[in-house]
């Protein structure tokens, strides 16, 4: 067990792969994208241009060749099909949500993906009241893996960003996150702590928020990782952003 440092002021979730398991969806967007146009998405395409990336940055690799009007034709059909697929949540997550907020813990959502996709997710999760801030993929000129989506949630809540924690699951998201200065937790393996993490976890089973007697509360990730956490707002001050 560590000494209960550092003091966590936000948690942030990234929220594909790590709010809902959305990877096959959005393989399968990109795959039925590419053969619109006589082309094929590689495992290599996969790994390095589409999981943990903005759309843009996608379409700038992969369909460059393509004229503009092509372009926002495939961007119009990933919309189409992240919008209306269903999703199964992270085990966990939800649970995990609710917890910070009634402990009155600020919760925020940082995400390269869509507002209406973002609101569907967490209407899925029933977790709208507990958000305070989101940040997504318009908001911010350069997405991941720069460091300016975790940066701009943290000056949204008015906290250095060493106070906040971070769930990524993609190598991108955790080089942002840890750019930024976060306290970033993979969801996945361990080449996510290659590339930056402080520990991985498969998913949020497991992961509490715990009361001690002295008034602190704890956010146990497991046994050799316990950070302590500290109100930033009222809890019923949610949805600042």
């Amino acid at each position: 067990m560590n000494n209960f440092t550092p003091v966590i002021a936000a948690v942030l979730f990234d929220m594909d792969g790590v709010l809902i398991d959305s990877n096959s969806v959005i393989e399968r967007a990109w795959c039925e994208a590419a053969e619109m146009f006589g082309k094929v998405i590689t495992e290599e395409d996969i790994v390095k241009h589409i999981h943990g990336q903005p759309g843009p940055h996608t379409i700038r690799a992969l369909f460059n060749d393509l004229s503009l009007t092509d372009q926002k034709k495939v961007q119009s059909h990933i919309i189409h099909v992240e919008n209306t697929a269903s999703y199964n949540p992270i085990p966990g997550v939800a649970q995990l949500i609710t917890s910070l907020n009634a402990f009155g813990i600020s919760v925020g959502i940082v995400t390269s993906g869509w507002k209406e996709k973002i609101d569907r997710v967490t209407a899925m999760l029933h977790v709208q009241h507990c958000i305070s801030v989101i940040v997504e993929r318009d908001d911010v000129s350069r997405g991941k893996p720069f460091p300016d989506p975790y940066l701009l949630a943290a000056e949204r809540l008015a906290i250095p960003t060493e106070k906040a924690i971070v769930f990524e699951d993609s190598r991108s998201g955790v080089t942002s996150a840890t750019t930024a200065g976060t306290y970033c937790v993979g969801i996945g393996g361990d080449e996510l702590v290659a590339c930056g993490a402080k520990v991985a976890i498969p998913d949020f089973t497991g992961v509490e928020v715990v009361s001690q007697l002295n008034g602190k509360i704890l956010l146990s990730l497991c046994p050799e990782h316990i950070l302590t956490l500290e109100k930033l707002f009222n809890k019923n001050s949610a949805n600042t952003y």
